[in-house]
This record gives structure tokens, sequence and C-alpha cells, in this order.
């Protein structure tokens, strides 16, 4: 399936740190299969930040949905659930997920959606009442990755010289420390050195490697080959 994700910029890595608080799912990178929708975003995005508007695709693997070892959540469309979900991560502190998943796939809570939602919570309008009225809603279409892991469901079209490096990375940690997918994935996203990396990098994937060693080298002396 091909996705989107409006942006004023294009993305060369993804960081959760960037993504806001508060959304329909959580902090997380959220992507849909319309892209008209993903346009809309990308255009108000760009006159907020004042730049164009840039529409990120990708490919994702439809198969994590259920044959990957991912905590999934799944919403056919507006439903009691569905709300009931969003207003468990509105009423997040943000510091500290609602949930554990990995990917959440559902309908959008867009502006309208929000302030009758902020209705229901004050009383204005019964659940049932609000439920009906989201039953004549245009369709509408995200899915939101919250963890690292479930991001390598997630292929750029093109991948960008930062994807590469992380790319590489994850193979020879696979191939050096006999670990899984998932052990790679979490050790590399998960150190300081992914952490220090510039937004751009420069370096080759080789030059990322010998910092990711010497990093783990104290605590973990022979598992580097």
């Amino acid at each position: 399936m091909i996705v989107y994700h409006g942006s004023y910029t294009k993305i060369d890595r993804i960081d959760f740190l960037k993504c806001r608080p508060y959304r329909d799912f959580g902090r997380g990178f959220y992507v849909t299969k319309i892209r008209e929708q993903a346009q809309y975003w990308a255009e108000r995005k760009g006159i907020l930040n004042k730049t164009d508007a840039y529409v990120n695709e990708y490919e994702f693997v439809e198969a994590a949905f259920d044959n990957w070892e991912l905590n999934v959540r799944r919403f056919d469309g507006y439903s009691e659930s569905w709300l009931d979900f969003i207003v468990l991560n509105s009423d997040s502190t943000g510091l500290v997920p609602a949930h554990d998943y990995d990917i959440i796939e559902g309908p959008v809570a867009d502006d309208d959606v929000a302030q009758r939602i902020d209705d229901y919570l004050d009383g204005a309008v019964t659940k049932s009442a609000f439920l009906k009225e989201l039953k004549f809603r245009h369709p509408t279409h995200q899915i939101c990755f919250c963890t690292h892991r479930s991001l390598q469901a997630l292929k750029p079209l093109t991948l960008l010289p930062r994807q590469k490096i992380d790319l590489e990375i994850v193979k020879a940690l696979i191939a050096n420390l006999s670990l899984s997918e998932e052990q790679a994935i979490d050790l590399y996203f998960s150190s300081k050195t992914y952490q220090q990396l510039s937004e751009v990098s420069t370096e080759n994937w080789q030059d990322v490697y010998n910092r990711l060693k010497q990093e783990f080298m104290k605590n973990r002396r022979s598992a580097f080959s």
C-alpha cells in the first residue's frame, strides 16, 4: 500500500521527539492512504511554516498488521471504541504514552470532529448523538507508527542518505551480533549514537557503526566483531 505524509519539508529521518503528543492516537508518525488528505495537511503546514507543501511517499508493508510481532489496533470506522480511544489519548500527559500499541489505524478526528469531542466531554452532546453525526462524515484515514520497530514496515519510495545509513547499520548488527531484526532495531534506535547524529548526516554508515561499537564496548567488549 502506498501511503503519504503531508509536511512542509522532505523528511530524511523520522524523529519521534518531533512528533506532537495529544494527537488522535498519541505521539507517533502519521500517514494516510488518501493522497488528497496528505496534500491538504501539507498545504496547511506549508502556510504555517511559510514554505512550500511537500507530500512524502512511502510503501507500507501491510503484512505488519497480521504477520509481524507487533501490537496493532485497527478501527474500521468512527465507533464508540474509536471515540473512547481518542479521548484516552487526549487525556494523556504526553510524557507517558496512553497505550502500548506499535501501529494504530483508523479515521481522523479533524478540527470539526475535535470540536464536537470537546462538546461531548463538556456534556453538550451525548455519545450516541455524536456517533450518529459521525456516520455522515466523509471517509478519512490514518495510520500511526508509534515505535521504531513499527517504522520497519514503512519503506520510503526513495531512500535518502540518512535512511540508507540506518538500514546498513541494522543489517550489520544482525550479521555481527546474530541478533533478530527486532533486537537490532531496538539496539540501534535506543543508542546514544543514533540520538546524537545530525539531522542530515554526511558520514558513511561504517563510521556511524564504529561509533556505535565504541558506545557499547564498555559493557559488551566481546559482542562486536
